[in-house]
């Protein structure tokens, strides 16, 4: 366990934003469904890219990693090799690949750790009912054994309580020897990490029809082609360094796609709305010093965004109104819990809701001993807000920022963050 001391400061420079998370996921799953071989470039290894990697190995994908690219070599053929997928804490490996397992048939045990293994999982349990899918789990826990078929035809799910689940049927469902529906039965949160699985989808091959995000029909018995693919930056990432930039000094964050389908890229709105200055020249995207104001802030569409976005708040005048993040609760922690009681550990003013936060801002924050709840944006919000306190911050277990992002300390340290690592046994 890695403990991190801050020293107060401004950051300021320039940094090189690491490979979407989400695409990447997305991006190998599909390379290693495809017949053939598919390079794909720009990607960051992290726990959760790891996790996926390891867990298409299990299909009997072949994966070669370079520097900052993968080799893939698929079959072509959906046919599961293990008896069992340690998911490590990758929500997205656990959800994406459940379904893809369910279509190979045969048994297989998804197992995993942290908080993933509370994670939900019912609306998989409500199509396996209805499929006679036979399933077993330790009291709603991981892990979970699943036998049977996944069968092609009409599969009604909710839309809100994670968009992984439909991106997870998406890709297994094309390999059915049917036509396929999936009828989304609630609003649908999360519309842009469908869109980024539809535009994956595509460059590999697989066409499915979007009707209004209500419906989305699958032609059965399609094939992955193979293709090369080169993913872009993260703007989940960037979040912080622009953040970190509004509050303090110019950062200015390079290898972004300003076109990108990403719904991070909304970062740049809400800094905007709050009177944050954000200038775009290419594919580099700068935050200049700027005096911020509250703001009302619909986290529908960005959940992963709220915990930045309330280190903002708490640092900008006013009063700012965080809602519909409900689903935040559910997350590597609960993430509106988390947030609010480290930050009002260091004299923040928050008071939690059940589905939002409601943040009264301070000029600066104080100092003191955080904790991470073991979430990797919980440990980088937090070294945003460090940015602003008028003492040294400590935030313990500071290593976990290693599964989405294991370069974030040496960038921040490249910022002219002025920090201290040390380890506990």
């Amino acid at each position: 366990m890695k403990h991190v001391m801050i020293n107060p400061g401004a950051l300021k420079g320039e940094v090189e934003i690491p490979a979407s998370k989400s695409i990447s996921h997305r991006a190998i799953i599909c390379a290693g469904l495809s017949e053939g071989v598919s390079n794909i470039e720009n990607v960051g290894f992290s726990q959760d890219i790891a996790a996926t990697c390891a867990a298409m190995k299990s299909f009997g994908v072949e994966i070669g990693e370079m520097k900052n690219s993968l080799t893939i070599k698929g079959s072509g053929d959906l046919d599961i090799k293990a008896s069992s997928i340690y998911c490590y804490e990758s929500g997205s490996t656990l959800r994406f690949l459940v379904p893809l397992a369910a279509a190979a048939g045969g048994k297989v045990t998804f197992s995993g750790s942290g908080k993933l293994t509370e994670r939900p999982m019912q609306p998989y349990y409500d199509i396996f009912d209805l499929q006679k899918i036979k399933y077993w789990n330790m009291e709603g826990k991981l892990p979970l054994t699943i036998e049977g078929n996944l069968k092609p035809g009409e599969i009604k799910i909710k839309g809100n309580i994670s968009s992984q689940f439909i991106s997870g049927l998406l890709f297994a469902l094309p390999l059915l020897d049917g036509d396929s529906r999936i009828i989304i039965t609630t609003a649908l949160e999360s519309k842009p990490y469908i869109d980024l699985t539809l535009n994956v989808l595509k460059s590999f091959g697989i066409g499915v029809e979007n009707d209004a995000y209500k419906e989305l029909n699958i032609r059965g018995s399609q094939r992955y082609k193979a293709s090369d693919f080169k993913i872009e930056g993260d703007f989940s990432q960037a979040a912080f360094w622009l953040t970190a930039g509004t509050l303090g000094s110019d950062i200015a964050c390079s290898g972004l796609n300003i076109d990108s389908l990403q719904g991070d890229k909304n970062i740049l709105n809400v800094i905007k709305s709050m009177g944050g200055n954000i200038s775009i020249e290419g594919d580099r995207v700068k935050a200049n010093p700027s005096e911020t104001k509250g703001a009302i802030v619909d986290a529908s569409q960005i959940p992963d965004l709220v915990p930045v976005i309330t280190v903002l708040a708490a640092l900008s005048r006013g009063t700012t109104k965080i809602m519909n993040a409900g689903r935040l609760r559910f997350k590597e922690s609960d993430r509106l819990r988390a947030i609010s009681c480290e930050l009002n550990k260091i004299g923040a003013d928050i008071k939690e809701q059940e589905d939002g936060l409601i943040i009264e801002g301070k000029d600066m924050l104080q100092g003191g001993t955080v904790d991470s709840w073991n979430d990797h944006r919980i440990a980088m919000s937090m070294a945003v807000a460090s940015t602003r306190c008028k003492q040294p911050l400590i935030i313990k277990n500071g290593d976990c920022i290693k599964k989405s992002y294991p370069d974030f300390w040496k960038h921040f340290r490249n910022l002219g963050g002025r920090i201290d690592e040390w380890c506990l046994g």
